[in-house]
């Protein structure tokens, strides 16, 4: 058992803050690129658009500081089942990561393959202007890879809910703020 290992019952501030914001951050990217190309050609768009690419920064930054905590400083708490669903459970949690890495790897080669304005104020110049597929190849590979890591989130959401209505095991209340100090009341 490593010294971060304990036995409480739920993780640590930072944590679960970080979790969380991943988690708006994913629900917020992505319905900002559903909603792109429902802007007016012309600054609608290209704002909708920068505010995507910044975002996904923000997401980038965010999952380098989350693997780093994860790995050398936060909290690790044993499976909550240490049988097939506890496996399961953490294959979800692998999937979800690599997912993540992967949609803002691809986001990145989006924006470098398509070439963007961001805010106007400067131009990622674009890899090949003029290899049309390509710029269509990658940016559909990023939305299928958001696609996939929101319904897998989905049901790591509907895995909890299950946890907290139907197993009623205490497992939601590992990463839900707050959520253990209200049920002791």
């Amino acid at each position: 058992m490593s010294s971060n290992t304990i036995t409480a019952d739920v993780y640590d501030s930072r944590t679960i803050a970080l979790h969380w914001i991943t988690a708006a951050l994913v629900l917020t990217l992505w319905t900002i690129g559903q909603c792109i190309d429902f802007f007016p050609k012309g600054l609608p768009r290209v704002y909708a658009r920068s505010a995507h690419i910044s975002l996904g920064v923000c997401l980038a930054a965010l999952l380098i500081s989350r693997i780093i905590w994860r790995t050398r400083a936060g909290v690790k708490l044993p499976p909550s089942d240490p049988g097939a669903m506890g496996k399961a459970a953490i294959g979800l949690h692998y999937l979800l990561y690599a997912l993540l890495i992967v949609a803002v790897l691809l986001g990145m080669s989006s924006v470098w393959v398509r070439g963007d304005a961001i805010f106007n104020l400067f131009t990622v110049p674009s890899f090949d202007p003029a290899n049309k597929q390509l710029r269509e190849d990658v940016v559909d590979l990023h939305g299928l890879a958001a696609n996939v890591l929101l319904a897998l989130a989905g049901l790591h959401a509907a895995a909890a809910a299950v946890h907290h209505r139907v197993l009623k095991d205490g497992v939601l209340r590992r990463m839900w703020p707050g959520l253990s100090k209200r049920q002791a009341r």
